[in-house]
């Protein structure tokens, strides 16, 4: 749009005009109006480039700032939980000679047990876990190569060893 001349009418263009002041302070007023409006709106680093040009573009359009869009935690408020895959067994995969330990030394099965050889009967779920624990001990006795009978039978030939060595020994 063309803004109107600032010439009086009736005078030449021609001729040296002296503007009044009500003019310059127009023109000053309007040289200020165009230089307000320089310059990317506020807040354009953070919501992006276009963000008053388009009303729909602005939302499908990708993030202008770089790195990861992971979110990260702040904070100790959601500790994270990973999933675990559980073992087949719930037993700790122990070796042969540290489980037969384990089992010697529970003190669940030795008051069992003691309670049998004082003549009281057990209930049973107790009967069948001692039975359990006493046939994994034989288990795990035979893998390992040891035995109570061959203590017994050692102890026996040893005396008959001694015996022989008293007696004039063959």
């Amino acid at each position: 749009m063309k803004k109107p001349s600032t010439t009086p009418r009736g005078k030449t263009p021609g001729k040296a005009h002296r503007k009044s002041r009500e003019e310059l302070n127009q023109e000053g007023r309007d040289r200020k109006r165009d230089k307000k409006h320089r310059g990317n709106a506020a807040g354009s680093r953070a919501s992006g480039a276009n963000a008053s040009s388009g009303s729909g573009k602005s939302a499908s359009q990708a993030d202008p700032r770089v790195g990861s869009k992971k979110p990260i935690p702040l904070g100790a408020t959601e500790p994270q939980v990973k999933k675990q895959h559980k073992p087949k067994s719930e037993k700790p995969m122990l070796s042969p000679q540290a489980e037969l330990d384990l089992l010697e030394n529970d003190e669940r099965l030795d008051a069992l047990l003691e309670r049998l050889e004082e003549g009281e009967s057990l209930s049973a779920e107790e009967q069948r876990w001692v039975d359990a624990k006493l046939d994994r001990i034989d288990e795990l006795m035979q893998q390992l190569g040891l035995s109570y009978d061959d203590d017994e039978e050692e102890e026996e030939e040893g005396r008959e060893d001694m015996m022989r060595l008293l007696k004039g020994g063959n």
